[in-house]
């Protein structure tokens, strides 16, 4: 039994998807690891004053990156071979129209967030790291071609690289030049790595006698997508707004340590499974099969991983954090569970997008958002850990019984199927 186990892992651990899922997962753990090193070297030399500064604009510039998901990515790793010229063209120029969008959005809201607070370091931040999106266009049909050619190890290094860059790059310019603007200057200077990294991962030229592909079913997808981020982003913040909002500064400072602590660091595999399951669905023949198997190694991978790190909190935080955060370490290992359920929802979620309906991804992600909001309302008043096992319990119940209600009807069928 030992040895047909151990054959079992060999032959899954020489497929595509698990190879791209542990070099995405290598990048999230890189990129988490290097982000703890820039978190330490700015409280070390800039006032709790400029970190907050430097966190709010960091904070709005996170929101709208994830505005960069526009379904343009996915729409040329679905592609039929036949289009796939002419979509790539399309996709290309919608991509860079809102870039460019972003670009001005962000300006403007760093004005206006001058005119409004009387700040000028933090909207000055928030400005210079909208020079990021100048940078996008330039390689994101590469990247969408490199994914759909299964090269997720090569698109990994590329995106791990750049985020390690920014990261250390922000702890070495901090000590020399301790300043907030270090922040938007480290994100810029990484900035070409991805640009470059991508055009010589998969060089690609625009084909000038493809018709571009209509514009239409860019929009109609993209609009879907582009809900179901926001539904992702507000979902992500949602409950750090609730939860000062009613109980107070102190308990967010202690629950933003531990949901990132926790659940973030945990969720980085998650983020990894669902980044190359989208292209292997869209590949094979069998979807229904791709996605029982992708579930079943996930769980039989991560199910562990999330349960030693949940057991190991109460050892790593106060070495890693500092004794001051130890009390919060059952908190901590709480919200390690909850990935779980996150990652069998990112999984249907990536199975809806290759069916081309997100418009039920956007419902699931509406309900999953509105429901796990409701639990930390009603939960407030009873403290921080009651607060703590609803957002398990929440997450729990709705990504599983959106996910039941999805998967349960269409693995056993094919009407769901992909549209080309």
């Amino acid at each position: 039994m030992t040895e047909a186990l151990a054959g079992y892992w060999k032959r899954a651990a020489s497929t595509q998807l698990i190879r791209g899922f542990l070099a995405y997962s290598a990048s999230e753990f890189a990129t988490k690891a290097t982000r703890l090193i820039a978190v330490v070297a700015l409280a070390h030399m800039l006032s709790p004053a400029e970190v907050g500064m430097v966190a709010a604009a960091m904070a709005i510039a996170e929101i709208l990156k994830a505005f960069t998901e526009n379904g343009v990515v996915q729409k040329i790793i679905a592609a039929p071979a036949g289009q796939l010229h002419s979509v790539a063209r399309t996709a290309h120029r919608v991509f860079t129209f809102w870039c460019v969008g972003l670009f001005l959005l962000q300006l403007a809201m760093a004005y206006a967030l001058h005119v409004i607070s009387g700040e000028t370091v933090a909207p000055l931040v928030l400005a210079l790291m909208a020079g990021e999106y100048l940078f996008m266009p330039g390689g994101i049909v590469q990247c969408a071609l490199a994914m759909r050619e299964g090269r997720l190890s090569g698109t990994a290094a590329v995106a791990g690289a750049q985020n390690v860059a920014a990261n250390l790059l922000l702890a070495l310019i901090v000590v020399f030049w301790p300043d907030p603007l270090s922040v938007a200057a480290a994100r810029l200077a990484s900035a070409p790595i991805w640009l470059i990294g991508m055009r010589r991962l998969r060089p690609w030229v625009a084909q000038q006698d493809h018709t571009p592909a209509p514009i239409r079913p860019f929009l109609r997808f993209g609009s879907s997508i582009l809900g179901i981020e926001f539904l992702k982003v507000l979902r992500l913040q949602a409950d750090k707004l609730i939860v000062g909002a009613l109980m107070g500064p102190e308990a967010l400072g202690i629950y933003f340590f531990a949901i990132n602590a926790g659940f973030g660091i945990a969720n980085s595999f998650s983020v990894a499974f669902a980044t190359v399951l989208f292209p292997h669905l869209c590949r094979s023949e069998q979807r229904r099969a791709v996605l029982r198997d992708a579930l079943t190694l996930a769980m039989a991978v991560l199910f562990p991983v999330i349960c030693l790190q949940a057991l190991a909190a109460p050892i790593y935080v106060p070495i890693v954090f500092g004794d001051k955060w130890a009390g919060v370490a059952p908190l901590v290992s709480i919200l390690c569970f909850a990935a779980l359920p996150a990652i069998v929802w990112s999984a249907t979620a990536q199975w809806l997008r290759a069916a081309n309906r997100p418009d039920i991804e956007l419902l699931g992600s509406a309900f999953i958002a509105a429901f796990t909001a409701a639990a930390i309302v009603l939960a407030a008043p009873y403290g921080l850990t009651t607060v703590v096992w609803s957002v398990l319990a929440s997450t729990v119940a709705a990504q599983l019984g959106a996910s039941v209600v999805v998967l349960r009807p269409n693995l056993n069928s094919s009407r769901l199927q992909l549209e080309r």
